[in-house]
């Protein structure tokens, strides 16, 4: 079996990372688009109230795929349009990670991470 293997370092050293702790109201879920400030290589999506998901996206997967964690361990790739999505700067996006609405219940509580 062949591989190939792209290595892609960061440039001049710099690296990004932005924590956003998030709270929901009792609202209707909707999508919703965050604006980091960079494009991020990887982002964690983590629910800190049951049920404790947690979504991860890396540099390379396909827009609005992830990878799905549940609280049973269980991991799985959701493949679109479920999932993470990012904003392209080409668009005007450059920047921006969206969450689809069944991964914001109401009255929770969450976390995303975002390196790049």
């Amino acid at each position: 079996m062949g591989a190939t293997v792209v290595t892609r370092t960061n440039s001049g050293g710099v690296v990004n990372k932005a924590i956003l702790n998030i709270t929901t109201d009792a609202v209707a879920a909707a999508d919703t688009t965050f604006n980091v400030g960079f494009v991020p290589r990887y982002v964690l999506w983590i629910s800190r109230t049951t049920p404790f998901n947690q979504l991860e996206y890396y540099e390379g997967m396909a827009v609005g795929t992830a990878v799905r964690t549940v609280a049973a361990g269980t991991r799985t790739v959701d493949v679109a349009p479920a999932g993470i999505t990012l904003g392209t700067p080409a668009l005007g996006t450059g920047g921006q990670v969206t969450i689809k609405a069944a991964d914001i219940p109401v009255s929770s509580s969450f976390t995303l991470i975002a390196d790049g």
